[in-house]
Parts: C-alpha cells; structure tokens; sequence
C-alpha cells in the first residue's frame, strides 16, 4: 500500500509539473502575404525634334521646346522659327504599370547634340507634362511628353544635329 501511495504522489506531481508547464506559454500564427504590383515601364513613341532653327551670324540663343510641342524663341534673339518648321515634336512616352498608381519623373540635366563633326550643342531645362509626378491611368497608363531648351552659339554650324545616346527620362513608383 506504501508503494501504491508513493506511485500516486509521484504521479500526482508529475500531472501538476505538467500542466503547470502548459499554462506558462502560448502559441498564435499570423499568415503572411504580398501583394504583387505590375513592374513600372516607359517605352519612348516619339523623339524630340527642334525643327528648323536659323541663326545670327554674331548672337547666340535658344530655342524653347514645350512639352505641348510649341516652340519659341528665347536669349538675345539669335536665334529665329522660319516659316517652314520642319518636323518640330517633344519627346513622347508611354508609361505603363499598375493603375491609379502615382510615378515620379527624373529627366536629364542637359545632353549633347552633334552634327557628327566638330560642332555641338546643348540641351537643357528639361521640363515635362505631366511634371515631376504623374497617375496612371485605370487601365495602367499615361503619355509622358518632354520639352527642353536648345542653347544656339552664334554662327551655329548649319546641318542636322542628332543625339546617339537619346535623352534619358526614368520613372519610379512613388
């Protein structure tokens, strides 16, 4: 009867070191998900184009090019539109991702434009439409148009000036 005692106090106190130790912790989960948007992209449609640009002899200038695709004159007046424009377009861009989702712009700060010789000029003052931050569209697009200032020296080398490497606009996700 001893050991029968002795059996059911050791069993006792191992029930109660038992359940005491379940009660001392406790276990939740929490699942885990992402949500997977489309990749941002921007594909270029159409390539920046000045037109036809005259210069003076002796004044440097510049000629404006807005994101619309309208040009003017600008600097001392060396520079003049001539009636007969030629292909005059700002840069356009399709940017595609996820809808109603907002971007940022980065344009450039300037590029180089040659007539493949000696003779170079500069493009500049970058601005765009929509500018420094766009919204796609629903259906996951919007038309990014680009303008720039091209900056004329005087007696400006006459012949068509081209840019090899292309104007660089990046577009991120906000």
């Amino acid at each position: 009867m001893k050991n029968i005692f002795k059996s059911l106090a050791l069993a006792t106190v191992a029930l109660v070191s038992f359940s005491n130790s379940s009660f001392a912790q406790a276990t939740a989960t929490a699942s885990a998900s992402a949500n997977i948007i489309t990749p941002i992209s921007i594909v270029k449609t159409v390539d920046m184009n000045f037109g036809n640009v005259a210069v003076s002899a002796t004044i440097a200038g510049t000629a404006v090019l807005a994101p619309a695709g309208t040009r003017t004159t600008g600097g001392a007046g060396g520079v003049t539109l001539p009636a007969t424009t030629g292909t005059v377009a700002a840069a356009s861009f399709t940017v595609s991702g996820q809808g109603g989702y907002t971007y940022a712009i980065t344009l450039p700060t300037s590029c180089t434009i040659t007539d493949g010789s000696s003779h170079n000029m500069t493009v500049d003052n970058f601005t765009s439409s929509p500018s420094a931050t766009g919204t796609l569209s629903a259906g996951g697009t919007e038309t990014l148009n680009v303008g720039a200032t091209l900056n004329v020296a005087a007696g400006q080398a006459s012949g068509l000036y081209t840019n090899a490497t292309g104007v660089p606009v990046t577009v991120n996700y906000n």
